[in-house]
């Protein structure tokens, strides 16, 4: 409706190509050059999506944006507005300049430029433009900007250099280094704009005009990603840690949610968020946030975790129900997972027939049946693991975890369940027990319920069976 799609302004339930880009020309090609040179090398490298507006990087590092794009109020000297534009434009702002990354918000957009017609290291600027009620700009002020603005604090000669943008719906993030330090496992993560849920994570709810590092988060790591959701923080380390800030405990839930207890309240300050093995999550990759929910891309891609509200399915767990410890993201499906072993083993034991030799065939073909019998063993574990932690997580309120397997059976191989129980029961603090008679208690009205039902519909298969014996006689 406000053309953030990119085509005619109609809605689509179903992905529409952006016919512009097909007929559209860097701005840093000149015309002797756009003759020359083939359409064909013009090409997006990079998409954003915020509230009302989409941007896209081309591989020139030109910027074109779409939706509610910010213009010139005609007949109003220096006056501007939002102005619905159906198909991209192009920010001619940044002529010369090479665009690497950009984020935008509700109605704002940050962008981290080369200082030079080329992009070498650390010479990016942080350049703000949009709606500014918040200081989401982090110009020093509430006043919006028509065109992008340089932000003091990371400009050409600051000693920080940027490397990682996010806004979330009225507050900017920045992942920073020093330029000078020979450190490269060390980095900072900067904030401003509104702070009423703790989103910037200054320990306060105070909005940041201007950026301000996020203090409590260690110093001696490297920050990977950086992502914002509407009202909530969340970055991931090199080494897997993941922090999170802002909204619910900086789980990102809504008002509304079931959240309740000593627990509950937005965090003003990083909470290190927990995974399945401890505090850290094995070859991180990225952290996205959406309006209420958080996604963490880990194993080099090869693992998906999710938290927060559930609605819809968002967290991918095979439950609506809100999460409030990284849950694992049923991924692929399971059937998948069967079908690309097969193709895969199926592929090595042709590689297999044609390259061995008569001599070391039975071998090469005993160890392709191990091999895919071990892939079917991981498969079917990793589904074991999946339930285990949807039933230790509905029980206990946080994922399974390996300190959670009971000692008797970690050492024997045999478990006493009643004696481990009265054990768990011991050690339990008043939290937990409240958690596990809640649940017990919303467990056995349901069983109950299904009883009574049951009952009910005996009752009256009985009084049917009665009456047709009575009509009979």
């Amino acid at each position: 409706m406000d053309g953030q799609l990119g085509n005619s302004g109609e809605n689509s339930v179903v992905p529409s190509l952006i016919d512009q880009f097909l007929e559209l020309a860097s701005l840093h090609l000149s015309t002797d050059e756009l003759e020359t040179k083939d359409k064909a090398t013009h090409k997006v490298c990079a998409v954003k999506a915020g509230g009302m507006m989409s941007l896209a990087i081309d591989n020139h590092g030109a910027l074109w944006m779409w939706g509610n794009c910010p213009q010139q109020s005609s007949g109003s000297e220096g006056g501007w507005s939002f102005v619905s534009t159906f198909t991209p434009i192009p920010v001619p702002d940044f002529y010369g300049h090479i665009v690497v990354k950009v984020a935008c918000g509700n109605e704002h957009v940050v962008a981290l430029v080369s200082v030079g017609e080329t992009h070498k290291g650390d010479d990016l600027v942080c350049y703000s433009w949009g709606n500014n009620t918040r200081g989401q700009l982090g110009l020093g002020d509430r006043e919006g900007r028509l065109h992008p603005e340089i932000i003091e604090t990371f400009n050409k000669d600051s000693p920080w250099a940027v490397y990682g943008v996010a806004c979330g719906a009225f507050h900017t993030a920045l992942l920073v280094h020093r330029k000078s330090s020979n450190n490269t496992l060390e980095s900072i993560c900067w904030t401003f704009g509104l702070g009423d849920n703790g989103q910037l994570g200054h320990g306060t709810t105070e909005s940041a005009l201007v950026p301000q590092p996020v203090k409590e988060l260690p110093q001696s790591v490297y920050l990977v990603s950086v992502d914002c959701g509407l009202f909530h923080t969340s970055v991931v380390s090199s080494a897997g840690e993941v922090w999170s800030w802002g909204m619910e405990k900086g789980l990102g839930l809504c008002p509304d949610a079931s959240f309740t207890g000593t627990e509950a309240g937005d965090a003003l300050s990083p909470l290190l968020i927990s995974g399945p093995h401890g505090p850290k999550f094995q070859g991180p990759i990225q952290v996205a946030c959406g309006a209420a929910h958080t996604i963490l891309v880990a194993h080099d891609g090869y693992n998906l975790w999710s938290w927060g509200r559930g609605r819809s399915g968002v967290l991918g767990n095979g439950k609506t129900i809100d999460c409030f410890a990284p849950s694992v993201v049923l991924w692929p499906p399971l059937k998948e997972d069967f079908k690309q072993e097969e193709l895969k083993s199926a592929t090595k034991a042709e590689n297999i027939e044609k390259k061995s030799s008569e001599g070391d065939t039975e071998t090469d073909e005993r160890l392709a049946s191990t091999m895919e019998e071990m892939k079917l063993l991981r498969s079917k574990l990793s589904t074991v693991e999946r339930y285990a932690s949807i039933l230790h997580g509905s029980i206990f309120g946080k994922p399974f975890e390996e300190q959670d397997i009971p000692i008797s059976l970690q050492n024997s191989g045999t478990f006493d369940i009643a004696r481990e129980w009265d054990n768990m029961l011991e050690s339990a603090d008043r939290s937990k027990l409240l958690r596990l008679e809640s649940f017990y208690r919303s467990m056995l009205s349901d069983v109950k319920d299904k009883l009574m039902k049951k009952r009910i519909q005996e009752i009256i298969k009985e009084c049917l069976r009665s009456d047709s014996t009575t009509t009979g006689n």
